[in-house]
Order: structure tokens, then C-alpha cells, then sequence
């Protein structure tokens, strides 16, 4: 390799790690914003959580169903249950 590719590679292999890293975090944050007192933010976790898959997320919004008492963000979390229900089987 050029004496460039070097100083390139290490940026990029830089950059994803610190992508990823981030990326984690913001997961974190997603989920505990399911059980925020603000109703827009357990909006955008519900939007978040309708693109991850698995037993998981499942079970994490079962948990949030029991919880919840606006009916508007319930019946999002249903729907994205049976939706996952669905995908899973």
C-alpha cells in the first residue's frame, strides 16, 4: 500500500468503530425513552423499536402494554406486537 493508504485506512476503520459505538448507545437510549412521562418520546421509541425484530422486543413491549395508559400509544404497541408475533412464527 501507498504511504496515503494507510493514514485512509485507520480513518476509516476509525470510523465505523465510533459508528457503531454510537449506534449501541443510541439503542440504549431508545429503549429506556418506551417508559419516558413524555408521551412524544414513547412515540419515536415505539417508531424505533416497529424496525428491530426478535424475541427481545417482544417481550419488551409486552411489558410496556401493561404499562401504558394512553390509548393511542397502546394500541401502536399492539399492533406492532402482532406484527412481530407474526414476523417470529
Amino acid at each position: 500500500m501507498s504511504s496515503r493508504a494507510w493514514p485512509f485506512t485507520g480513518g476509516v476503520v476509525v470510523g465505523m468503530t465510533a459508528g457503531w459505538v454510537l449506534a449501541q448507545r443510541r439503542l440504549v437510549y431508545h429503549r429506556r425513552d418506551l417508559f419516558s412521562p413524555r408521551p412524544l418520546r414513547r412515540l419515536a421509541a415505539l417508531g424505533f423499536l416497529a424496525g428491530q425484530g426478535g424475541v427481545d422486543t417482544v417481550r419488551l413491549l409486552r411489558d410496556y402494554l401493561a404499562w401504558e395508559r394512553q390509548p393511542m400509544l397502546r394500541r401502536r404497541a399492539q399492533g406492532l406486537v402482532e406484527r412481530l408475533e407474526t414476523n417470529l412464527e
